[in-house]
Parts: C-alpha cells; structure tokens; sequence
C-alpha cells in the first residue's frame, strides 16, 4: 500500500475519542488563579481591598487545596503589615489547617518558615512581637503533633532569638537547653546530623552571654561553637558568633584577637548581605585605634568598598584624627556626630580611645617645656584640671615623663632630659679626670725624677731645655763627665 492510499483511507475513518469532561473544573480553577493575580496586583494601592479578596479565594474551592492556601498566605501578610494583628492568628490558625493534607510537606514547611520570617522582619513594636509569639506557639502545636521535627526546631529557634531580644534570660536559658537536648543522642553527645541548628543554639547561649557578661561561660561555649566541624552553617550564624568573640576579647583588652574576630564576622555578614556588617565595622575601626594601629582598616579588599559609605564616615574620620595625632579633629567629630555614642559597646569602649588620644597629646604639649601649670595644660587641650593631673600622675608612674607634680600650686617640672645628659656627662668626665690623675702621680713616677734632680744640684726642669732656641745640644746627647743622665739636656752658651 502507498503512502497516498494510506492517507486516504485514514482519512475516511472517523475515530472516536472519549475525554473527561473537566471543561467546568478548568474554568473554576481559572477564575480562582485570576482572582488571585487580581489581588496580587492590588496590594501595593488598597490592601484591606486585596485581603478581602484573598479571603475569598478559599472560599471557591470545593476542598482545600493550593489556591486557598497562597490566598491565605498573602492576606495573613498584609493583615500583619498594617496592624490587624488578631485577624492575622485567627487566619493564620486556619491556615496551619492546609498543612496535613492540602498541600506536601515540603511546600508547607517551607511556606511557613517563610512567612514567619517575613513576619520577624516586619515586627517593629511589642504588639507586633505578642502576635508573632502567638504565630510560633501556634506553629510549634501544629508541627509537634505532626512529627516534623525540622520546622519544630527552627520555630523554637526563631521563638529563643524573640525571648533573648525581649531579655527574659529565664526563658531563653529553658528553651535553650531544650533544643540542645533535641539536638543530641541518647548518650548525651552532639547529633552530627544536627550540627547546623547546634551551631544556631550556640549562637543564642553566646549572645545571651555576651550581654549579661558573663565572660567564663562566654568564652568556653565561643571555643567550643568554633569547634564544631559537622555543619555547613549560615554566614550569618558565623558572623554572630565572631562579633560576639571579639567583644569578649575587647573586654579583656585583648585588642589583636578582637581586631581578628570582627574582621571575620564583617566578612561573614557580608557574605549574609546582613546590614550588621556596617555596625562591626565601626567596632573593627574602634579596634584598630585601641591597638595604636598605623595599618589603614581599608587596606583590605573586603573593607574597601566602605571607605566612603555615609554610615561610617564619623568613625572613618575618627581613625585618620587619631593616627595623625589631631586631638581638635577629634574632639570635633565626636561632638558633631554624638548618634556614635548610640552604640552601647562603642559607648563603653570610646573612652579609653579619648583618654590614649589626650595622652598623646598633653606628652605632645609639654615636651618644649619644664615648668607649667596644670589649669594652663586644661585650657589648651579643653578638659578638666583633675584629668590633667590624673593622666600625668599615670604618666610619671609609667616613667613616660620625668618630673613631679605640686598639687598645691598646681605646677607640673619636668626634668629635661638634655640637662640630665648634660649631667652624665659631666659625671663621666669628672671620672676620667680622677682616674687620670691616679694613674699618673700616684701609681706612676710622673715628675718625681726631675725633683730629684732639684735636690742634687745637677739642674732642674729649667736646665733641661737649651737658651738657644730650646733645642739640646749636640755633646748632652751621650753621657756628660759630671751630670750622668741628668745632664742629658746640656746649654750652650752664646
């Protein structure tokens, strides 16, 4: 049979397809996805208008399914965003109905650990943070009786980070040790499978630390978080952990180890794209002018891109007048951006950096002179006559200056070091002539033979020298018949 004919036979048969008949179910999956991307597109302008007609999305559907639940997602969202706190649990409590049968498991959780950090971002007031505790208690009920253990301890995590930031370190400390014990075997040893969320409830027990100072507890956790091989941990965990670790370090005036950790956790935030970065590298510059570092901070090619932010240009400025040694720069900039001083650690910390700055310069201020008074140190370097005094008290103890201070007159006199030179000197010199003068008349003979000549008669020290000229004759070079070695120098007459 030819192609030709195998076509028209095909074409005279009539093949009868059955198709389901699904036209109507089409067309109401239809309407909901459109109604959906119609109040998608009316957020931004009338959000109660776009949560009403979210709500009703679930509404359409004969069971629940996906349609419902993204609906219920966008308008628990909005509800959050503009205050409507209460409807936002009552939906979202519906909601955490989808996830046992509406929709996979893997697509709930992941929605819901989306929408609770969506909700940690937005919450900015204490009625906000009461709603989203109720969002985690909720979320913890429903997954805990589910036997989803992952989104179980990344919602208990989420909760520990609110009550640490609430400050209810009772509470923190008892859901801390309930994750760590989640996190480990039956024989009390770390999960390596769990090494990542460890690492989490690390971080929590050292911020906690770190913030009631409890620096013993602080320091044997941060060894042991560092420890941990068995996780692949967030950027932002890591940056935590080091910026925690370098104001213990600060705290111990142990200035190289902290400059190391902030440079690593402003690294580590970087790479998180966590805006924290900009606030360790304000505590990264505070440490470099409490090593007395010369090294420029913005040496280094992670840190270079900030060297003209806005944001750290009053510490940038900071730096460059403490390392030219400009103690009015300084001051000025401190007092034209006091929102530095918002900070607590930078608070704490900066006056030691003020202090070492006024040090440098009242030793830059006396060095021409020797005696001052304390009221006229205050006034050129603009602070009290009791700093005065205290910090040339540590100076004169530390042996950087020499001098004394009359308290009564208020008198500052020092000991020029060139006098004290002088003085050695002097000293020194003294002793050669001493031991000089030992050595030749009282070791040596010195002049004792020409007094014995004296006496003898044979001459004396005039004899020694010829009238003519002052040369000695010719016939004294030997022996003479009556002078012997005496008359070694004989005149010759005219």
């Amino acid at each position: 049979m030819s192609d030709d004919d195998f076509m028209l036979e095909s074409d005279e048969e009539q093949y009868d397809f059955e198709y389901e008949d699904d036209d109507e179910q089409d067309s109401g999956d239809v309407d909901i996805e459109n109604k959906y991307y119609n109040a998608k597109q009316t957020k931004s302008s009338d959000p109660d208008a776009a949560i009403e007609e979210f709500l009703a999305i679930p509404q359409l559907e004969s069971e629940k399914g996906d349609w419902g639940f993204k609906g219920l997602k966008q308008a628990i969202k909005l509800e959050f965003r503009v205050g409507k706190y209460d409807k936002a649990v009552e939906h979202y409590t519906e909601l955490l109905t989808y996830v046992k049968s509406a929709v996979t498991r893997n697509y709930s959780e992941k929605s819901i650990n989306n929408m609770l950090d969506y909700i940690e971002k937005e919450a900015e007031n204490e009625a906000a943070q009461r709603c989203m505790e109720q969002f985690y208690s909720l979320t913890l009920n429903c997954f805990q009786s589910t036997n989803n253990e992952r989104l179980w301890l990344k919602t208990n995590i989420k909760l520990a980070k609110l009550l640490l930031d609430r400050k209810e370190y009772l509470a923190v400390t008892k859901k801390l040790r309930e994750l760590q014990k989640a996190c480990q075997r039956e024989d009390g040893s770390d999960d390596p499978s769990k090494g990542t969320y460890s690492l989490e409830i690390y971080a929590l027990e050292i911020q906690m630390y770190s913030e009631t100072r409890n620096n013993k507890q602080l320091k044997v956790l941060y060894q042991k978080a560092l420890k941990v091989r068995s996780a692949v941990p967030h950027p932002k965990i890591m940056g935590i952990i080091r910026e925690c670790g370098g104001k213990m370090h600060m705290s111990e005036e142990n200035w190289k180890d902290a400059q190391s950790d902030f440079g690593e956790s402003f690294r580590s935030y970087d790479e998180a794209g966590s805006l924290q970065r900009i606030q360790v590298l304000k505590y990264l510059l505070l440490c470099t002018m409490l090593m007395k570092s010369d090294i420029n901070p913005f040496d280094s090619q992670e840190t270079k891109p900030y060297r003209n932010d806005p944001r750290i240009a009053a510490m940038t400025e900071l730096v460059e007048a403490y390392q030219r040694d400009d103690m009015h720069k300084y001051v000025s900039v401190l007092k034209k951006n006091q929102d530095i001083l918002a900070d607590p650690f930078i608070a704490e910390n900066i006056d030691e950096v003020t202090r070492n700055m006024r040090t440098k310069a009242i030793v830059k201020l006396i060095a021409p002179y020797t005696r001052m008074k304390l009221a006229w140190i205050a006034r050129q370097l603009n602070i009290s006559e009791a700093e005065v005094q205290d910090i040339l008290g540590f100076l004169i103890v530390d042996s950087k200056i020499r001098g004394k201070i009359d308290q009564q007159a208020g008198i500052l006199e020092v000991e020029s070091d060139g006098d004290v030179e002088r003085v050695q000197a002097m000293r020194t010199w003294a002793g050669a002539l001493a031991g000089l003068y030992s050595t030749v008349f009282k070791e040596g003979e010195g002049f004792r033979h020409a007094e014995l000549l004296a006496q003898t008669g044979d001459g004396g020290l005039g004899t020694m020298f010829s009238s003519e000229g002052g040369r000695p004759s010719r016939a004294a070079a030997g022996k003479g018949k009556k002078g012997g070695k005496g008359a070694m120098w004989a005149t010759t007459g005219n």
